[in-house]
């Protein structure tokens, strides 16, 4: 990270902790809900499957920036999936890099080549060893782990949803995460209920017995993006929800936090990580603060 980005976002952190601010700093667009998957935990894919064009997400990502987001976030669908004419994923990043966000993301399945150099991380999907993750995903795995291998930049970051399915896999994703070149580290979310998901869900015991893991994972140097700090917070649903700081944007309406905002009830079961850990962080908790300054200056 650029020692003016972290001056920048250490200033609206302190300003956002001192004077209980609710200005958001993190925002995400989705480009597009087209997706070439049917994960068995997704809820969000295919619905409308419209590409958005380019110029849309231009005067969104304009919308976002002067709102004052700095981290931004493309997501999906399936972000490689989208194209407007001659544009391809990278023109967005570096239009969003030339527009002045100080970090730009993408989240991906990994089932299209890895080739954005650009990027400040690329966030992709695994989700157990083999058997697992296909179980979840379908026959992709091979195909993920080729692209990885062809990457253009060692900027890829896991993001693994802990479920029924794939939570004796920790460890896996973690080997994997420290052994594979191209990977960065691995981020940890738990599976959040959507009402046609509920049964992937984990209970109080078996999200304590994963944070165990992912701590012990942790001691042993896998390089995990995540707090261990905020595992007990995650683990009882006892961390303040929505995070005003964090914005999601599709087809021009912007959400507080995320989409599943809209889902009665579904924040009290949220299983995302950088909620918990940055709803704790703009409340000034010293122990994510120092934390997550180690972690972020580690792997961004």
């Amino acid at each position: 990270m650029k020692i003016s980005s972290f001056l920048y976002l250490a200033a609206f952190g302190t300003k956002t902790i001192l004077f209980r601010k609710k200005a958001p700093i993190l925002g995400t667009v989705i480009v597009t809900d087209k997706c070439n998957l049917h994960c068995k935990h997704c809820s969000v894919n295919n619905i409308t499957a419209i590409v958005h064009p380019y110029e849309q997400i231009r005067k969104e990502m304009q919308q976002l920036y002067n709102m004052g987001i700095r981290i931004l976030f493309f997501c999906g669908g399936e972000t490689f999936l989208w194209k407007d004419g001659e544009r391809t994923l990278r023109d967005l990043v570096i239009e969003a890099k030339r527009m002045g966000f100080l970090i730009v993301n993408v989240v991906t399945n990994g089932t299209f080549p890895i080739d954005l150099p650009e990027a400040d991380l690329i966030l992709l999907s695994l989700d157990g060893d083999k058997e697992r993750h296909n179980e979840i995903r379908g026959d992709t795995y091979d195909t993920i782990m080729k692209n990885i291998s062809s990457a253009t930049a060692d900027n890829i970051c896991f993001y693994m949803a802990v479920n029924q399915i794939n939570k004796k896999c920790i460890r896996d994703v973690c080997t994997i995460a420290r052994d594979t070149q191209n990977v960065r580290a691995v981020s940890f979310n738990f599976h959040t209920p959507y009402p046609d998901t509920k049964e992937l869900a984990l209970s109080k015991t078996e999200k304590a017995k994963c944070c165990d893991m992912i701590k012990q994972m942790i001691k042993e140097g896998a390089p995990v993006f995540n707090l261990k700090s905020a595992f007990p917070y995650i683990i009882e649903n006892s961390f303040p929800t929505p995070c005003h700081q964090c914005v999601v944007m599709e087809n021009g309406k912007v959400s507080v936090c995320g989409r599943c905002i809209d889902v009665p009830g579904l924040c009290e079961h949220c299983g995302y990580f950088f909620v918990a850990e940055y709803t704790l962080l703009f409340l000034g908790n010293l122990r994510i603060i120092l934390e997550m300054l180690r972690t972020y200056l580690k792997f961004i």
